[in-house]
């Protein structure tokens, strides 16, 4: 199955509010508990209208679906990289990746990084991320481990 990466559009924004809601509540729920999942899985939409906005956001489709969306803050901060719980597994997140890291060269900036989540380590973590440290932070009055990682980017 082909993966189609594209700019994120504001007709978009249900569709990827619908992909982090699923991704925290059926996948990360492996790796945290029922009070982190409820503090963590929120999301007001005005707050993500404008935040998909202000920033470059892409999305992988899978058959014309929205599978996953990523995005890239300028100084090279990877807020969100989340794949819906269908498509895990299926090169979406490969996919998003490299348009990041595409994109963050193209940018000519040296390192990218990105909060972590316990469910995410892995996937980072294979794609030559290192740990730069734990961290736990509070959301909504649960506390989340998660990892501040980085990745030295070759120049372009």
């Amino acid at each position: 199955m082909a993966i189609v990466i594209r700019r994120y559009e504001p007709s978009d924004l249900d569709a990827v509010i619908n992909v982090f809601l699923r991704a925290i509540r059926e996948v990360a729920s492996r790796d945290y508990d029922a009070a982190q999942i409820d503090a963590w899985a929120q999301a007001d939409r005005d707050v993500w209208a404008r935040r998909r906005l202000d920033r470059p956001t892409w999305l992988a489709l899978i058959d014309g679906a929205v599978a996953g969306f990523s995005d890239l803050q300028s100084d090279g901060h990877i807020d969100m990289l989340f794949v819906h719980p269908e498509h895990q597994r299926a090169g979406a997140a490969n996919a998003l990746l490299d348009q990041i890291e595409s994109e963050a060269r193209n940018q000519h900036l040296a390192i990218v990084d990105t909060d972590a989540s316990l469910t995410a380590r892995p996937f980072f973590e294979a794609r030559a991320f290192e740990v730069v440290r734990s961290q736990v932070v509070e959301v909504r009055g649960a506390r989340l481990t998660n990892f501040r990682m980085q990745k030295c980017l070759d120049p372009v």
